[in-house]
């Protein structure tokens, strides 16, 4: 099945083949940059970001269908590969499903530097404004709009996880509306 070119799995497909095909130019993340042995030649962060989005996904398909068969070798074909093995389930397995990929969709630009692209598009729950930034300091979106505050006065911050949630209820009930 041909991925729509910005999507979770071209995303995936994204950082698997890059950061497994070019070596990491500066210190590793998380890492000292003295050592005594030479720096891994691809990003480790990025390697178990790309594994532990696997893993999540096979994990939510297994669970809702425990006879889903072998998880592709493939990176970016396990979204097709889930919804596959997802379609009969219930519609709340099915709706999580698709939170996750969404989810991950907005991780895997942001891990790829591409944090605009993702997360300005997304209107924020809270007043629904454009707007959001990416605090990376954080891991959370940050509303601008500057009347959009907490009790406290601090400016309103959203996870990716409810920014996921938003987009697909938003587009579920979209295509329920034009259906009746």
């Amino acid at each position: 099945m041909n991925q729509p070119e910005d999507s979770a799995a071209a995303r995936l497909r994204q950082l698997n083949q890059y950061f497994l095909q070019h070596p990491v130019t500066g210190p590793s993340e998380g890492r000292t940059p003295t050592r005594a042995t030479a720096a891994a030649p691809l990003s480790l962060a990025t390697l178990d970001h790309v594994q532990a989005s696997i893993a999540e996904v096979v994990e939510h398909a297994r669970a809702a269908n425990p006879d889903a068969g072998p998880a592709p070798s493939r990176a970016d074909a396990i979204y097709d590969w889930a919804r596959q093995h997802t379609e009969h389930a219930d519609e709340t397995a099915q709706q999580r499903a698709a939170v996750i990929e969404y989810r991950q969709y907005l991780e895997h630009a942001i891990r790829a530097g591409d944090w605009r692209k993702a997360i300005r598009p997304q209107r924020c729950p809270e007043c629904r404004t454009f707007g959001l930034m990416w605090q990376a300091s954080m891991q959370r979106a940050l509303c601008t709009n500057t009347e959009c505050v907490d009790r406290d006065g601090m400016s309103t911050t959203v996870t990716l996880a409810r920014l996921a949630h938003e987009h697909v209820t938003t587009r579920k009930n979209l295509r329920q509306a034009r259906t009746t």
